[in-house]
């Protein structure tokens, strides 16, 4: 069974390309079946960084938009669609004139919204406008990123947070990794799995350490929700069996 996950949060700077790319690393560590989809048509993370595996998606042009859900429906696998900053309205106008969450259902395909927040007031204001948009007919899972804020006081009092337990979406903890490894890291182009090794990327001992256990955390996330998020490659082999 396929799985599509938008990952977003409307608002830039909060880290939803970073969490895109650690999805993506994910994927491949874990070998779980993938595609990924990268809407940001000016400097996609996902392009630059995981270009393997990655192919450009328009989401103003529905026949570009089209392929998220033909590759969902060619394999069973996970579809991770990076989504930039202010593409909310196309978004939304490719499910609403399609139906697709309805189509989704028909055909047992969960459709999942990963809203990244920061501890500002913005990121919970628009997880709000999104819980009105989609409503029931979607999977929600509310990342808090402590590499964009410290306090998320504001969010857990919300009721948006009240909403998106209501309606049963999962929260996970993205922890922080050292800005200035970031950085390098970026500047060096590489995956975070080259990240982390000897001698690649141009990152010292240190800032590799630090990269291996940030992964390890977010990890240790994934892994604790793993059934409910993401397709098993068991489940692929079982097909292919048949």
């Amino acid at each position: 069974m396929s799985k599509i996950h938008f990952i977003g949060g409307e608002k830039g700077g909060v880290g939803k390309s970073v969490l895109a790319r650690l999805l993506a690393q994910y994927h491949i560590d874990r070998g779980l079946p993938f595609t990924a989809f990268d809407s940001d048509r000016s400097h996609g993370a996902l392009l630059r960084f995981y270009g393997d595996y990655s192919q450009a998606v328009n989401l103003d042009d529905f026949a570009s938009a089209d392929q998220v859900m033909e590759a969902a429906l060619a394999a069973d696998r996970d579809i991770l669609v990076d989504l930039a900053a202010q593409t909310a309205q196309p978004l939304q106008r490719w499910i609403e004139q399609n139906d697709l969450l309805s189509l989704a259902a028909a055909e047992q395909i969960p459709v999942l919204f990963w809203h990244v927040l920061d501890d500002g007031a913005d990121g919970i204001a628009l997880l709000d406008a999104l819980l009105d948009r989609y409503g029931g007919g979607a999977g929600y899972v509310v990342v808090k990123n402590h590499g964009r804020g410290r306090d998320f006081s504001g969010y857990e009092a919300s009721r948006a947070q009240a909403r998106a337990l209501e309606l049963g979406a999962l929260g996970l903890d993205l922890p922080e990794l050292n800005a200035a490894t970031m950085r390098k890291i970026d500047h060096a182009g590489t995956s975070l799995w080259a990240a982390a090794q000897s001698g690649k990327a141009g990152l010292g001992l240190m800032d590799r350490q630090r990269v291996k256990v940030w992964s390890s955390r977010a990890y240790a996330q994934f892994d604790r929700l793993a059934d409910a998020l993401f397709t098993a490659a068991s489940e692929r082999e079982a097909a292919q069996s048949e």
